[in-house]
């Protein structure tokens, strides 16, 4: 996250990464100030191989949780017993 906002690093990359400006990223991101955006960028620019280690990491620990969620609590005809309940 970056501090005093609720936008993860990952959300500021992923929207430089095919080309988004730090004053488009503001403002799609408006809690975090435009300074914080380019020191987030210019940190991932001179620790790349670091953020996409970290960033890789991250992806393959949520997928782990995701997956363990989604076999604990599995959503197979999830929407049937919804719209079952609603009386539709």
């Amino acid at each position: 996250m970056v501090v005093g906002t609720r936008v993860p690093l990952e959300t500021l990359i992923a929207a430089f990464k095919p080309g988004q400006s730090p004053e488009a990223i503001h403002e799609s991101y408006d809690t975090v100030p435009l300074a914080d955006v380019y020191a987030v960028l210019a940190y991932y620019l001179h620790h790349r191989a670091e953020v996409e280690a970290y960033l890789s990491e991250r992806e393959r620990h949520d997928s782990k949780i995701r997956a363990r969620i989604e076999a604990e609590y599995p959503t197979d005809g999830l929407r049937a017993k919804l719209l079952a309940r609603m009386g539709t």
